[in-house]
C-alpha cells in the first residue's frame, strides 16, 4: 500500500498537469469547482486529501473521467 502522501501528490500532479493543458489557472477551477484557490493549489501540491466527490468535481471540470486521472497517477 502506497503512504496517503504519495497518492495525494501522484494524484496532484495529475491534476495540475491536466488544469495547464488545459490553459486554466487555479482560480478558474477553484471557481468552477466551487472550492477555494488555496485549496487546489493544496490538491496540486499533495497537502490535501481531497474526497471522492470533490475528486470526480475537479474530473469533471477537466473534462476527464476520475478513473483516467487516477491510472494516470498510477494508482
Amino acid at each position: 500500500m502506497r503512504p496517503p502522501v504519495e497518492v495525494s501528490k501522484r494524484f496532484g500532479g495529475v491534476v495540475r498537469a491536466l488544469r495547464q493543458q488545459r490553459g486554466m489557472t487555479q482560480q478558474e477551477l477553484a471557481d468552477a469547482c466551487g472550492l477555494d484557490v488555496g485549496y487546489i493549489g493544496g490538491v496540486e501540491r499533495g497537502q490535501r486529501n481531497p474526497t471522492l466527490g470533490v475528486m470526480h468535481g475537479i474530473a469533471c471540470i477537466l473534462d476527464v473521467r476520475l478513473s483516467d486521472v487516477l491510472k494516470k497517477a498510477k494508482l
